[in-house]
């Protein structure tokens, strides 16, 4: 079993940055794809942005130009830099590792427990 621990939300004015980091509780043999997702009060969880093994990535339209994914490949890592937040950011973010644990092992979808982030406007 793997667990995702988030770190890095807060609470912050409009136009502030936070880093959000995600790190996987064991090595994991294998993650094709890692990325952020966010769920607001009342809303569906939804995409903020994702990272694939070859390092190509995708982001909402709403964070593009904001917000920027890294991911370290030895550390089985996954950062989100959010800069420029708006008060709309205001979500808890849920970390996602897409992968096998161990080779042989089928593909999982892994979450993180989700860390608040509160912009205040």
């Amino acid at each position: 079993q793997v667990q995702l621990v988030e770190s890095g939300g807060g609470l912050v004015q409009a136009g502030g940055s936070l880093r959000l980091s995600c790190k996987a509780s064991r090595t994991i043999f294998s993650i094709s794809v890692m990325g952020w997702y966010r769920q607001a009060p009342g809303k569906e969880r939804e995409l903020v942005a994702v990272v694939l093994s070859g390092g190509i990535t995708n982001y909402a339209d709403s964070v593009k130009g904001r917000f920027t994914i890294s991911r370290d490949n030895v550390e089985n890592t996954v950062d989100l830099q959010m800069n420029s937040l708006k008060a709309e950011d205001t979500a808890v973010y849920y970390c996602n590792y897409k992968g096998r644990v161990r080779w042989g092992d089928p593909r999982g979808d892994y979450w993180g427990q989700g860390t608040q982030v509160t912009v205040s406007s």
